[in-house]
């Protein structure tokens, strides 16, 4: 049973494929092995893991992302629900920065996403009570939060449903025009 890992547009970012074990007692999946990540990276090691519940259909959550020394990169499985996926590109070396990718997770479908360093992530619920398990390189540091707007008209996300909620934070993130201006003057290192 191993994980099919195909790389996403996004360079780092891996779109992974797994596959349930099904008989009439239920269900078994493998949702992380070392061996099989080891083309992510040889040395990838998560050292939290974080459990998101979204009530609300149409919720969007993010744009977010850690700024260095605190950066982190993510692995990210539905257990509940549809969650329609975003990652968008914020290393400002990147030949894809300002670009984005989107994936449908659901806890059907078997696809995970790894979202690399410097790049933001977020998500907008398809269906109510969504649930995601996110596997992180690097504990949560408050001081490092960042991330882009969800809305931005420069990014020009697809977001399948209107938003329904955003969190008062999510919605006084900056444009990617301001996030890009502040990267320039510093003011993000």
């Amino acid at each position: 049973m191993t994980m099919d890992l195909r790389p996403a547009p996004l360079p780092g970012m891996w779109v992974v494929h797994t596959q349930a074990r099904c008989d009439e007692r239920g269900s078994f999946a493998r949702v992380f092995c070392a061996a099989d990540c080891a083309r992510i990276r040889p040395d990838l090691r998560f050292v939290q893991v974080n459990h998101s519940v979204t009530a609300r259909r149409g919720t969007v959550r993010g744009l977010h992302l850690q700024r260095a020394p605190h950066a982190e990169a993510k692995l990210i499985r539905c257990l509940r629900g549809r969650v329609y996926d975003v990652a968008v590109d914020l290393r400002p070396h990147s030949p894809t920065y300002g670009r984005w990718h989107a994936v449908e997770l659901s806890e059907h479908n078997g696809v995970q996403v790894f979202i690399p360093e410097g790049c933001a992530h977020g998500f907008q619920a398809l269906d109510d009570d969504a649930h995601l398990l996110y596997q992180h390189t690097a504990p949560h540091a408050p001081g490092s939060e960042a991330g882009v707007r969800h809305d931005d008209r420069d990014l020009a996300i697809a977001w399948p449903l209107p938003a329904a909620l955003l969190s008062p934070r999510d919605a006084a993130l900056p444009s990617l025009a301001e996030w890009t201006r502040q990267c320039q003057e510093g003011a993000l290192s």
